[in-house]
């Protein structure tokens, strides 16, 4: 049983939540999923929306330095999807993929306490983009490089923070703007997903709708959009956890763990969040090997 408590951490309005099961803050913000956290010695700060947040864990219980229960009822409960029931989903994914080896097992176990973030759309879409052919360190430097050019200064308890451009805003950049941000290739394809949205030509009220099949191929009408992007946007971004992003990381993890491969239509609602567990169990056993 959750509870909320208010308390003040040095004047800064703060929220104690008490009895969070099946949560590790630190995996969850350092599993590749997302690009705007940072974890400084046990503090996790970041940018969602318009918001600043500050993240402490100990145990389970979870310490929010700049929220109050009203913000966390409004906007953190859901960004941390602490109401699923993730040992009814470890359950589910293990007796769908156990059934061709115990590899699964013991990705739930290393990866016990990740949880898919439910982030905004728009800024899932365009940092897959961004993540095409990246890796993690850079793609946050572009990422925060593009924000503090073209996002929205804000200020909380005297620090300075930037929120991720709107389409409005990437689209008035344009590609030569772009460029200064040292993305490439990819300010174009940031472009081009800005135009579409902005004309209306892609809804993303519309994609959340859809089925996922649907939703993919809608979403692959964006230039530079391909299966792994739209897979990734889809599943963090829309939290359809159906989604099974396959990026060099998880084709090697098939190849070594399922060799005479799976059936991937019968992964079931949760192959997504299953993949995050596979993808950071073996990252879990290279790091363990250094």
């Amino acid at each position: 049983m959750i509870e909320l408590t208010e308390y003040s951490d040095g004047g800064v309005p703060s929220l104690k939540i008490s009895g969070v099961d099946n949560f590790d803050a630190y995996r969850t913000f350092d599993c590749g999923q997302c690009f705007r956290f940072e974890n400084d010695d046990g503090t996790i700060t970041g940018v969602y929306g318009d918001s600043l947040i500050r993240i402490r864990q100990s145990g389970d219980t979870l310490y929010l330095i700049g929220a109050t229960a009203a913000d966390y009822e409004e906007k953190w409960r859901k960004f941390l999807d602490l109401d699923e029931d993730y040992a009814a989903i470890c359950d589910d994914i293990c007796t769908r993929f156990g059934t061709y080896n115990r590899t699964i097992y013991d990705a739930t176990t290393s990866a016990h306490g990740i949880r898919i973030l439910r982030q905004d759309r728009w800024e899932a879409l365009i940092s897959f983009i961004i993540s095409q052919n990246n890796n993690i360190p850079r793609i946050k430097k572009i990422i925060d490089a593009m924000c503090r050019g073209i996002g929205v200064e804000k200020t909380a308890y005297g620090v300075t923070y930037y929120t991720f451009p709107t389409a409005q805003a990437i689209y008035d950049a344009g590609i030569d703007r772009l460029n200064e941000f040292r993305m490439g290739f990819r300010s174009k394809y940031l472009y081009d997903a800005a135009r579409r949205v902005l004309c209306g030509e892609i809804s993303l009220d519309d994609a959340d709708k859809m089925d996922y099949a649907a939703a993919e191929e809608y979403m692959m009408r964006i230039c530079g959009v391909g299966k792994k992007v739209a897979a990734c946007t889809l599943l963090y971004g829309f939290h359809k956890t159906e989604a099974f992003p396959v990026d060099v990381w998880i084709k090697r993890v098939l190849e070594k763990y399922y060799p005479d491969g799976i059936d991937m239509t019968a992964l079931g609602p949760y192959a997504g969040i299953a993949q995050q567990y596979l993808f950071c169990y073996e990252r879990y056993i290279n790091e363990m090997r250094k």
